[in-house]
């Protein structure tokens, strides 16, 4: 009979309580720039290229446009991001950053220099984290070949 694998041993738990205690060291940074982590991840891929689409978005952040929809509709309520209607194809729905928006790029840098203090690492070795990390998850999502 296969003996359980304790769990601070298994890979997967590790991922997962990581994520949960980043998402912790975060909340109370996102709380007084007034967004949710999903709704930070969308702004940070508009940071890096601003008027994408809504599917474009939902690609990038590996998630469904349905679920990217509600979190724009809030940003927008918020006077971070506009939305406006593709010219082309009205289907489409094109975000953009605000002023308001752009400056919150400053102000969430905060964020970063919270985890690399919390994690007590050199940045040459959270980098090689996270490119471990990727590789990982680029593997575990590819096509079967």
């Amino acid at each position: 009979m296969a003996q359980n694998i304790p769990l601070e041993h298994q890979l997967c738990f590790s991922l997962y309580s990581t994520s949960l205690a980043v998402s912790r060291l975060y909340k109370p940074l996102l709380d007084g720039l007034g967004i949710t982590y999903p709704q930070y991840l969308v702004l940070n891929a508009l940071w890096e290229k601003d008027g994408l689409s809504i599917s474009t978005i939902a690609a990038r952040l590996d998630l469904e446009p349905s679920t990217i929809t509600p979190l724009v509709k809030r940003l927008e309520a918020a006077s971070l991001v506009r939305r406006t209607r593709s010219a082309e194809d009205e289907r489409s729905v094109r975000v953009n950053l605000t002023d308001q928006g752009k400056a919150l790029s400053e102000q969430s840098r905060c964020l970063g220099e919270t985890l690399f203090a919390k994690a007590g690492m050199t940045a040459k070795e959270m980098i090689a984290l996270n490119q471990e990390v990727r590789r990982l998850r680029a593997a575990l999502t590819a096509e079967a070949k």
